[in-house]
């Protein structure tokens, strides 16, 4: 086999691909993604546009919703021009650069989004395991400095990836699984040695989200241990109903995505169509399921809701 042409700076160019099995019909795809897309984007800016006109949304707990919110839009808007240009265009090449910038924005923002998940269950722990305390300890201030580390370990991590990247040779088809640029898919494409990448790869992954999911899970037993010490059963009930919203945004963004990289990991041998499922569910439910789990769950987004709905019939 030929080598993969070359662009001018000596770079591969790389093959996105669409769903197997579809052949023509994958434009018929494209507007079920396009389903999701509409309602992640719409759905987050309405979240965003809620908090910034409801003034009783003013206070950290939806800071970090509209972080999330910020986050998930991010996360569409960096897979959502190589997903129209294979499923609508059917336009599958992607140049090196082009391939690396995506896939630095799509980690970039899966990990701020746990970062951020964090945070929203330091939130929930203070307000009702210390709630004196709480208009001390989650200020304005430290709710931005939260914020932006979020954002300066998220860039810190993801920086490397590329340029560890780039090092490599590609001297064979550079055909992609996926109709989007992700780094455990690109690190089985070079013909070089990838255990530095791989290693690089694992370590961010325990350093980010298993460390995340660890802190999330000692906040619940924290307030599990808090809110069983509540005599009142209806009380009980009613603190932990406080947590739902932020339970189930958990749920949707870690079961996907360990889904995803225990596929990539240990079932290298699983069906095409198993990572091509996967790594959607992965990046397309969380972005379009968050602002709907939190519009129903939080009384006061679903109050201003029906009132833009009302207006907008008369």
């Amino acid at each position: 086999m030929e080598d993969e042409p070359h662009n001018s700076s000596g770079l591969p160019a790389f093959t996105l691909t669409g769903l197997p099995g579809l052949g023509t019909s994958q434009h018929w795809m494209f507007l079920l993604l396009g389903a999701f897309y509409f309602i992640s984007i719409v759905g987050n800016a309405l979240i965003l546009f809620i908090i910034k006109e409801e003034q009783s949304l003013h206070q950290p707990m939806y800071y970090f919703l509209s972080l999330l919110s910020v986050n998930d839009l991010g996360v569409s808007l960096s897979t959502l021009p190589t997903v129209l240009a294979t499923f609508c265009f059917h336009l599958k090449q992607i140049s090196f650069n082009s391939c690396m910038a995506q896939m630095f924005f799509i980690h970039l923002f899966s990990f701020m989004e746990s970062g951020i998940l964090l945070f929203m269950s330091f939130d929930r722990y203070v307000a009702i395991c210390n709630p004196l305390r709480y208009a001390t300890i989650l200020t304005d201030v430290h709710v931005f400095q939260m914020g932006l580390s979020v954002i300066i370990r998220s860039f810190c991590l993801v920086f490397p990836m590329p340029f560890l990247l780039k090092r490599l040779p590609f001297c064979k088809a550079n055909v992609l699984a996926h109709s989007y640029c992700l780094h455990p898919d690109l690190i089985r494409l070079p013909c070089g040695d990838t255990t530095i990448n791989s290693m690089y790869g694992l370590f961010i992954v325990i350093s980010a989200f298993g460390v995340d999911s660890l802190l999330i899970l000692l906040s619940y037993v924290l307030i599990l241990r808090s809110v069983l010490a509540i005599a009142s059963r209806e009380e009980r009930l009613k603190t932990l109903n406080t947590c739902v919203s932020h339970l189930c945004a958990v749920l949707i963004f870690y079961v996907p995505m360990l889904s995803v990289s225990m596929v990539h990991r240990f079932a290298k041998e699983a069906p095409e169509y198993v990572h091509q499922f996967m790594s959607l569910v992965y990046l397309f439910v969380p972005p379009m399921l968050n602002p709907i789990i939190y519009s129903i769950k939080t009384k006061e987004i679903r109050r201003r809701i029906h009132k833009l709905l009302l207006r907008s019939r008369f």
